[in-house]
Formats: structure tokens, C-alpha cells, sequence
């Protein structure tokens, strides 16, 4: 690649140290290792919807005024219903557009729908409903610190292998590497960003990726990570939701969640 074809690593300026805060949630997504049912962002947790919870636990800081959600092509219309049942706070504003085809292009059709005037944007998975909202505030307060894009992260309690992946399913897989598990992070969300840095890498990385994070990458910029939290896990599996519940249930107990 010449030089000339590089992506430049120099970035737009950074986010104001006061910018206000929009969220973007993908939820179009259909969750089948959850099994058959309605789309994941819209499975019962203790009888709500994780969407709902997401929104809730997004919405739970002071600094975020506007949430996206991105529902399944066909269910802006449910989606908008469910918000309007539950109980948001106030002062945040609450906008419901159609996904594409992929997380990806889900993604940049909740960030088209956030008005050029806010200058972070978070990216949150819908089925990580129960995220703290210190977490949040800490992704928050790295991007105005001048962090093109954040990124919640745990240390990681076991050991990786990197393997061969098999031709077959269930066939043995030989191993190649064992990476230093000191340098590696389970990475959650939400995501946090200089909107004009996400901007700019969706408009410039055309492969889909899962991680807008890597696409922030792409472009040669800067990703930093602040601490993530245990209750920011993804549900993903049926014993996921178990897990879910069971979090909920403490958080009532101790907290009149």
C-alpha cells in the first residue's frame, strides 16, 4: 500500500469537554442461540423486555439525552410502543429507526438519526441490559477527555489459545499460540465516541465487522479501555438469562432496583 492510500492517522479534533451525549442501540439483531422466540433485544427479563433495560441503564446518566434505538426492520412501531409503556426518565429524547442487513449498517442508521449537535455517541449492545451506570459515566468522561474512542474492558480469567479452526464442527482443532493473557481484555460495551471519528470510520471501512471500536482502528487512530464491570455480560445463551435474573434479583434486594 503507498503512502498516499494510507488511512492518515491524524483524527478530528476531539469531543468538547461538554458535548452533549446520544446512545445508539442496535437492536435489530434475532439472538438464535437464545433460541426460537421474538428478537433478543425483546425477550422478557424479570417480565421487560433487555431492550427496555438497556435503555434504562443508558439513560440512567445524567449525560446522555438521547437515545436511538435501531429496532428489526419490521418493528419500529412495537419498539416505539414498548418505550412509550415504560417509564424513562424525563429529559432524555427517545428516537426509533429501522436496521439494515448488519450490526454494521444498524449502526449507521441510528448514528444518520443523531442530530450534528452532539459530539459523543455511544454504541451499546441491547443485550447487555444490565451495564452500571458508573461504567457509562466512565466511558463518558474518556472521550471528553479527548479519547477519539473508549472501550470497556475486563482482564481475562482464562487462559487463550489460538487454534487452527476446524473444516468440521466438533472436530479437534490443533493449537498455534498462546497469547500473553496479561495484554488481552474482554472487550464490552457501550462504546464511546468522538462522533466525528465514528462518522468517519463508517464512512471508510466497507467490510462488516462486529466491533465499531476495530473500525475507529482501521483508520489508525487511538482506542483507549476504562475498567468494565461483571454485569455488563452479554445474554446470549438460555444460562445467560438465568444469570440475568439473578442479578436483577440481587439488585432489588439490595438496591430496590
Amino acid at each position: 500500500m503507498s503512502d498516499e492510500s494510507r488511512p492518515s492517522p491524524a483524527g478530528p479534533p476531539s469531543a468538547p469537554a461538554q458535548a452533549p451525549v446520544a446512545a445508539v442501540i442496535p437492536a435489530a439483531g434475532r439472538g438464535v442461540r437464545l433460541g426460537p422466540g421474538a428478537p433478543k433485544a425483546l425477550r422478557a427479563l424479570n417480565g421487560t423486555p433487555m431492550l427496555i433495560h438497556a435503555v434504562h441503564s443508558l439513560a440512567a446518566s445524567r449525560h446522555v439525552s438521547l437515545v436511538v434505538v435501531v429496532a428489526p426492520a419490521d418493528g419500529p412501531t412495537e419498539v416505539k410502543s414498548l418505550l412509550d409503556a415504560h417509564a424513562l426518565p424525563e429529559r432524555t429524547d427517545f428516537v426509533v429507526v429501522p436496521g439494515g442487513e448488519s450490526r454494521q449498517e444498524s449502526v449507521a442508521l441510528g448514528l444518520a438519526a443523531v442530530p450534528p449537535e452532539y459530539g459523543v455517541v455511544l454504541v451499546h449492545d441491547a443485550a447487555r441490559p444490565l451495564v452500571p451506570v458508573d461504567t457509562v459515566d466512565a466511558v463518558i468522561e474518556a472521550v471528553r477527555d479527548g479519547a477519539p474512542a473508549v472501550v470497556p474492558a475486563l482482564p481475562l480469567a482464562d487462559t487463550v489459545k489460538e487454534v487452527e479452526p476446524a473444516t468440521e464442527p466438533g472436530a479437534p482443532e490443533p493449537v498455534v499460540a498462546t497469547p500473553e493473557r496479561a495484554r488481552l481484555r474482554a472487550v464490552q460495551t457501550p462504546q464511546g465516541f468522538d462522533r466525528a471519528t465514528l462518522v468517519r470510520a463508517h464512512e471508510t471501512v466497507t467490510e462488516d465487522v462486529t466491533d465499531d471500536a476495530s473500525m475507529v482502528e482501521q483508520l489508525g487512530l487511538p482506542v483507549v479501555t476504562v475498567p468494565g464491570h461483571e454485569e455488563a455480560f452479554k445474554v446470549t445463551r438460555p444460562l445467560d438469562l438465568v444469570l440475568a435474573e439473578a442479578v436483577l434479583a440481587r439488585r432489588r434486594l439490595n438496591d430496590g432496583y
